[in-house]
């Protein structure tokens, strides 16, 4: 994930879990409606550490950068994925967010879900990692599900 700074650039990254309440959100789906209450529960966005960040938005898909994200849920491995594979740039994404809505410095974004989305169910222990090209951790989030 992104903090926004001055100009709408970032200034800050940490490894981030947007969660979603599957059972309110296919609920909400079968009856067409906007499904922002599954997003909407307490703990649904977990953020780890903060990481000083400043290169721009390209920099943070630079495959020389090495950003890489991964997790693994009770030591499976569940994510691993360099940030340069993500379908939808972190730049295409505030692009798209600006034309629509109100976007300001010190605004929070969450960048995009690799692949091995599952769920969490109570018990589980969780590791969210983000790291450099050199290994280096620069964000985590070590958790437990109740």
């Amino acid at each position: 994930m992104v903090r926004l700074g001055d100009e709408l650039q970032p200034e800050a990254i940490a490894v981030g879990l947007d969660l979603t309440d599957r059972a309110a959100q296919g609920e909400l789906r079968a009856n067409q409606l906007p499904w922002a209450k599954a997003k909407c529960f307490r703990a649904s966005a977990v953020v780890g550490d903060w990481h000083s960040w400043t290169e721009d938005w390209d920099a943070l898909v630079d495959p020389a950068q090495g950003l890489h994200l991964s997790l693994t849920v009770n030591g499976e491995v569940r994510q691993s994925t360099p940030l340069h594979e993500m379908s939808v740039t972190p730049a295409q994404q505030i692009t798209a967010l600006q034309s629509w809505a109100p976007v300001e410095s010190g605004h929070l974004l969450f960048t995009g879900t690799p692949e091995g989305v599952g769920r969490f169910l109570p018990g589980d222990t969780f590791v969210a990692r983000l790291t450099n090209g050199k290994g280096e951790l620069l964000s985590e989030i070590v958790s437990r599900c109740d």
